[in-house]
């Protein structure tokens, strides 16, 4: 079953979602800071991470740092704090998705089979695409070459894929939105621009200045090989 790590000091919130998840098969470890939340992960490694950022030792962003050292696991973000630039910073750390307080027991549920599908690699056409001087395994969700190991999260996995496996041809903002976060997010460009920057980072010589994943500015994003 999928182990899921809940990270939250509300104990309201963390016996709601324990129970509701266990009620659909999952299997729910909990944490009620951003220390112990580390420390379980590394432990007994989560197939996905609930997280909120109101954490009492560190915040939530620093969890996120945390495990992006290590892991891809697929983390939403479960927080009172609806500013945009907190969900920018919690984007930016390396979350997959970012759900405000109060919820809907049934959104969440359907924002996280939507990160674990992002979560599973897509095996058909070409496997090995080359971008720069990486070799881009979307197979095996794996890429090589460089001076460093890149890891990337399973949304940035999915954004970069729906490029990749459309060499040269312009994919529209609502497309990749509607494809790789759902309808309901066919408005919020501030995702594509913060996961376009991280993969520019991961992968480009210069990210300033892009020579393979492309904006069109107004329209969408393009992979030029």
């Amino acid at each position: 079953m999928t182990l899921v790590l809940v990270v939250d000091d509300d104990p309201q919130i963390v016996r709601a979602l324990r129970i509701n998840l266990r009620a659909r098969q999952y299997d729910v470890d909990t944490a009620a800071d951003g220390g112990s939340a580390l420390r379980t992960a590394v432990h007994h490694p989560p197939d996905l991470v609930i997280l909120d950022l109101g954490l009492p030792d560190m915040d939530g962003a620093e969890v996120i740092r945390g495990l992006r050292g290590w892991t891809g696991v697929p983390i939403i973000v479960l927080s009172g704090r609806a500013d945009s630039t907190d969900k920018v910073a919690a984007l930016d750390a390396g979350a997959d998705d970012y759900v405000t307080k109060p919820f809907g027991v049934d959104e969440l549920l359907a924002r996280i089979r939507a990160v674990t599908r992002r979560a599973q690699p897509v095996g058909d056409g070409a496997a090995v695409v080359m971008l720069g001087r990486y070799a881009v395994d979307l197979a095996n969700r794996a890429v090589t070459g460089g001076d460093a190991e890149v890891r990337l999260t399973p949304t940035e996995w999915q954004l970069l894929e729906h490029l990749l496996r459309n060499p040269g041809k312009l994919v529209s903002q609502r497309a990749l939105l509607q494809d790789v976060w759902g309808p309901q997010y066919q408005t919020e460009t501030n995702y594509l621009r913060q996961y376009m920057a991280r993969l520019r980072r991961k992968l480009e010589a210069d990210p300033a200045r892009p020579r393979h994943l492309l904006t069109e500015p107004g329209m969408g994003y393009r992979f030029r090989p």
